[in-house]
């Protein structure tokens, strides 16, 4: 492999053109290919396909090094190394659909018979454990007439990113995690991502089972130190004088524990907590292990919605208006998948509040899923107008700015900020309510 191999990713969605563009950032030549002539024409012309910070800047600056393409084959001819980045959707079982991997690897497998030398394969996407090996190497060697680990080698090696903070995350990892089909491949993949990252993060090597496991699993340990301090912030609430963030605060300094993910605000929402933990449940239970764990922290996840819908139905006027201040399921991003701003709006609605919304990116987003049952806004002031209640869902920064004025609009509303983002000087004239403090609401 040279020196600097020319890469190919396969798949420019909301990863895939992170991971194209922060190689060519880092000096690489990077081939992308997607099914999309849309995407592939964004990409040539050097602008982001999708919405994500940092991205449009550093693509801007590797123009030369960045192209697309919608033929798989000749990305993994022209290129030494080829990752999947490639969509691997929920089944109605709960598991990981490979149906999009199994189609690149298709194409990869065509690519790989025509060319000779070694090639590296990477595989990215979540799977649950032995898709690699048992889903995609077989199709790889049956399309190449070639054999892994002998003609070319293959990886399973995810990223652990957020939305959001995508390009951050892909260049200041904790860890490089390499599952390996043979020492060759998990070595050569390990010195590859250890020259493109701005730290020096351990690289774990294992086999491929391993890798696959490790990565849901992540994801599903955080999901339980939110829900944990959702479980203490219900607790709190029944308790006088009781503030979960004094609780957290403690408890997340003891190191093994540790603060992050740690706070009693909303639910976890987007594209990979909600349906990691379910995967990770519905694997156990097909092993014939119990998984009471991932099952409660997904019942307690569930619940958050509700429970606060509930509460400002009790407070607010029959045929009251509830102003939410964003739908995203975090900030940064437009996606609402699984959010909670969605699902308190939702269940407003079905109990016949009016609901005013506003969101700095996903206006658009949310109304592809809530149609006309809300009212939209493009500015956070007008959202508030009329409101008996507002509840802060997201932490924009902006929301941080709005001022006590902006909250007082001929009534004042009880304020939900649940993520107390709102400063002192701002709150000091409103009425309040944190989640997971005694005070009742």
């Amino acid at each position: 492999m040279p020196a600097k191999p020319t890469i190919s990713v396969i798949g420019l969605g909301k990863l895939g053109a992170c991971i194209a563009a922060s190689f060519a950032h880092k000096g690489f030549s990077v081939i992308g290919a997607d099914v999309s002539a849309k995407t592939v024409e964004l990409v040539n012309q050097g602008k982001a396909p999708v919405t994500e910070p940092q991205l449009s800047e550093m693509m801007d600056g590797a123009k030369d090094r960045l192209s697309a393409t919608q033929d798989v084959a000749q990305a993994v001819v022209d290129s030494d190394v080829t990752l999947i980045v490639v969509p691997t959707p929920s089944t109605a079982e709960g598991g990981f659909s490979i149906d999009y991997v199994i189609e690149a690897a298709k194409s990869i497998g065509r690519g790989l018979k025509a060319k000779k030398g070694y090639h590296l394969v990477v595989l990215t996407s979540t799977v649950l454990p032995g898709s690699t090996e048992y889903g995609m190497i077989p199709v790889l060697e049956r399309e190449s007439g070639k054999k892994v680990d002998k003609d070319f080698g293959v990886c399973y090696s995810p990223e652990f990113i957020a939305l959001g903070s995508v390009v951050r995350d892909l260049l200041h990892p904790d860890l490089i995690l390499v599952g390996e089909s043979d020492p060759e491949s998990g070595q050569k993949l390990g010195d590859l991502m250890s020259s493109v990252v701005l730290t020096e993060p351990p690289v774990q090597r294992m086999n491929l089972v391993n890798a696959e496991l490790a990565k849901i699993s992540v994801n599903t340990f955080v999901t339980t130190k939110i829900s944990y301090a959702n479980m203490l912030a219900e607790m709190c609430e029944q308790l006088p004088d009781a503030d979960v963030d004094a609780v957290t605060a403690a408890i997340g300094l003891d190191s093994r524990i540790g603060s992050k993910y740690l706070k009693g605000a909303t639910p976890y929402g987007g594209p990979c907590f909600p349906r990691d933990n379910v995967a990770l449940s519905r694997l156990a239970r097909s092993l014939g292990v119990t998984a009471d764990i991932a099952e409660a922290t997904d019942a307690i996840n569930r619940r958050q919605v509700d429970r606060l819908a509930t509460r400002l139905v009790g407070r607010v006027p029959a045929g009251g208006r509830v102003a939410i201040l964003g739908l995203s399921y975090k900030p940064d991003t437009p996606v609402v998948e699984e959010a909670f701003g969605m699902g308190l709006a939702a269940a407003l609605v079905e109990a016949g509040l009016a609901v005013d919304v506003h969101d700095p990116a996903a206006l658009e987003s949310a109304r592809s899923v809530l149609g006309s049952s809300v009212t939209y806004h493009d500015a956070a002031s007008a959202c508030l107008v009329g409101a008996d209640a507002v509840v802060i869902a997201t932490p924009w920064p902006e929301f941080a700015e709005l001022t006590g004025a902006a909250f007082d609009t001929g009534r004042k509303p009880l304020v939900v900020d649940c993520w107390r983002i709102l400063p002192e000087a701002t709150t000091e004239a409103l009425e309040v309510w944190h989640i997971g403090t005694g005070a009742q609401i």
